[in-house]
């Protein structure tokens, strides 16, 4: 059993990267973290564990930077299927190394739903991995219904739900909706930073994330 958290979205481009990255700025110094991207589609257009590296400033041993690397820009199933493969959540999981200390940001590929195979989805992922799920969220018009439904599917596999964190322009309304009907707490609100870089990135993680701390008892 490894501890730390699972990074989902509500949907694919709803900010799990910068999400991850930004919770290496906030909780570094509480415990050694290590941030893993185990199935990563699209290769031909993103990195997103160089993106990790980079608005993260990360050393090298808090990067795990092995799995399944599929050039398609496909759901996981269908790009390994483009590439004559089959992705082995079990074998995955081999390769996480043994390390009692570490904490550790797992992003997934897309949303919760997505299928893998041809009979498992990341919702089995994470079932496999064992650990408590961050969702990250849009801000604007849509968010409610998706962001509810995420959790009632999380919760009707019995899987550890610890936040929501929302990108984009800030909506008190919908962080409240969020909140009340989803009976979670929203971590943060990350805003369109301006420059897009590790700096503001860090400062805004430092003064804005998780400020209650809800977050810590899976990263420290």
């Amino acid at each position: 059993m490894i501890r730390g958290l699972f990074i989902t979205g509500t949907d694919t481009g709803v900010g799990k990267t910068v999400a991850a990255a930004a919770l290496l700025h906030r909780y570094r110094g509480a415990a050694p973290l290590r941030y893993w991207k185990p199935i990563q589609t699209g290769t031909e257009q993103d990195n997103d564990t160089e993106e990790v590296r980079r608005l993260g400033a990360c050393a090298d041993h808090e990067i795990l930077d092995e799995g399944v690397r599929l050039r398609r820009p496909l759901s996981p199933h269908l790009a390994a299927q483009c590439a004559g493969q089959t992705i082995d959540l079990r074998a995955l999981l081999a390769l996480l190394p043994p390390a009692e200390e570490t904490r550790w940001i797992v992003e997934g590929a897309g949303g919760l739903l997505v299928p893998v195979n041809d009979s498992e989805t990341m919702e089995d992922w994470i079932a496999l991995l064992g650990l408590p799920v961050l969702v990250v969220a849009r801000t604007s018009l849509g968010t409610i219904n998706h962001t509810l439904l995420t959790l009632e599917a999380l919760r009707t596999r019995s899987l550890r739900i610890a936040g929501v964190l929302m990108v984009g322009d800030r909506n008190v309304d919908n962080r409240a909706a969020i909140e009340h009907y989803g009976k979670t707490c929203v971590v943060g609100e990350m805003p369109r930073l301006d420059p897009f870089a590790r700096e503001t990135l860090a400062e805004w993680s430092a003064s804005h994330l998780d400020t209650a701390g809800y977050l810590r008892e899976f990263l420290a």
